[in-house]
């Protein structure tokens, strides 16, 4: 058995989808010859936590936690937010027009300097405790999980410094992405050097969507093809509790989301269709429950508060992930809505595997010729269309409400959506670990 040291900001207690890519591998490297020791943070301000994923890191695994400041306490008082307000970058508003001018300055301070991220503080401790479990643990490769891409920083000194292979991984782009502040031309040019050293230094990048591998490409075309990896995320079927072979069909259609919603990923279109059916007589609200869970912007409560038929909603806060799935599977079918902006036909995010392992079908507000409608016609998994197209994305809710009403069986591609089981992840992985 070798030693991997894994180097990641998002990990038990936090919650989120970005915990699970890297809490997967942390469960099966084991069964692929490699041990994992964990580097995290001590006091991470996650936006959501989720205490019970606590107990799926296997009992053998040595985490180590470091502190880390965090700059969003900073964040709040300046903003005048409340000390227990969820920050999530993805929640900061990109358009300054929208922003008060306290949030301009924070945005400002942002985006001059904390580069990459605001969790650039974690080099302070991060570097010499990595250091140490190389040598207390006899670590013979390193993996880091970004985002946060201050772990790539982490794992780039500790690769300089110890010469073992690192694979780097990454959930989203760096530059240049719908999360990325808008920095002036220095603090733009010095993150672009950071982004460019470490896909030039590490010795695999693994990406868990094409469009990554497509992104770094575009932007630095020295960096050789060969190491560049897609690795796509994945479900775990043992995630999914056993259900009766016989389970109580639903007294009304119910279409379930769970995850975040926030500025260009909002639920505009889905009510604009739903209320079109509603008018139209094709389903009545006392019929219906459309079910979100999750964290929501103002800007999207909003959005439910304007719905005229709030009878047919059911609003749920972030719940556990084991809580989640559960209401999946007790769903007619479910809602996947991808941010509407310039990235969107690349963007595949890992609910979308979660979904699909649920065995429901999928109705996806994205673009009709993304790699997201690609996975769901291979899996035969569910129905897209376009975020601007309300009386298309009625047409596909309303095929399945049909498809409930006439009780038809739903049948999904069960041999393509088994490839994307999370221990074939993992196995991936560990071939890069190995070089």
């Amino acid at each position: 058995m070798k030693n991997v040291l894994v180097i990641a900001y998002y990990f038990p207690p936090s919650g989120g989808p970005g915990v699970q890519r890297v809490l997967k591998h942390i469960q099966y490297l084991p069964e692929c010859g490699w041990n994992p020791i964990v580097l995290t943070v001590a006091n991470g301000d996650f936006p959501a936590r989720d205490e019970s994923l606590m107990a799926k890191i296997p009992s053998g695994v040595h985490v180590e936690r470091t502190e880390i400041y965090e700059p969003y306490m900073l964040y709040r008082k300046l903003t005048g937010k409340p000390a227990n307000t969820p920050i999530d970058v993805n929640v900061i508003k990109k358009d300054s027009q929208g922003r008060s001018f306290t949030e301009n300055i924070a945005e400002f301070i942002r985006a001059t300097l904390f580069i990459p991220d605001a969790r650039v503080g974690w080099l302070l401790t991060a570097v010499d405790a990595g250091l140490r479990l190389i040598q207390e643990h006899n670590i013979e490769a390193i993996y880091n999980s970004s985002p946060p891409y201050t772990t790539s920083l982490i794992a780039r000194q500790l690769k300089r410094r110890s010469g073992l292979r690192w694979v780097t991984g990454f959930r989203d782009p760096w530059t240049g992405f719908l999360t990325t502040p808008k920095r002036w031309f220095l603090p733009a040019l010095v993150d672009k050097r950071l982004e460019h050293s470490v896909f030039r230094e590490a010795d695999a990048v693994e990406c868990a969507w094409e469009g990554i591998v497509k992104d770094i490409r575009g932007k630095f075309p020295d960096v050789p093809v060969a190491k560049l990896h897609h690795i796509p995320n994945g479900f775990d079927s043992s995630d999914y509790p056993d259900m009766p072979s016989e389970t109580a069909r639903n007294q009304r259609f119910t279409i379930t989301y769970t995850g975040s919603m926030y500025g260009r990923r909002n639920p505009a279109s889905f009510l604009a269709a739903l209320e079109l059916l509603i008018k139209r007589g094709t389903i009545k609200p006392e019929e219906l429950t459309a079910r979100f869970i999750g964290r929501f912007g103002a800007e999207v409560l909003e959005m439910f508060e304007r719905f005229p038929y709030k009878s047919a909603l059911e609003l749920h806060g972030y719940m556990a992930h084991e809580e989640s799935i559960a209401y999946l599977l007790r769903s007619d079918t479910l809602l996947l809505v991808v941010d509407e902006a310039k990235e969107s036909e690349e963007i595949v995010p890992g609910k979308v595997y979660e979904y699909i392992g649920a065995m429901r079908p999928i109705i996806a507000v994205a673009p009709t010729h993304g790699a997201i409608h690609e996975l769901l016609v291979e899996t035969a998994s569910g129905k897209t269309a376009h975020q601007s197209d309300v009386e298309g994305v009625a047409h596909v809710i309303d095929a399945f409400i049909q498809a409930w009403r006439d009780n038809n069986p739903f049948s999904p591609n069960t041999t393509a959506i088994a490839q994307y089981e999370r221990k074939n992840a993992t196995r991936r992985l560990a071939a890069l670990l190995e070089g």
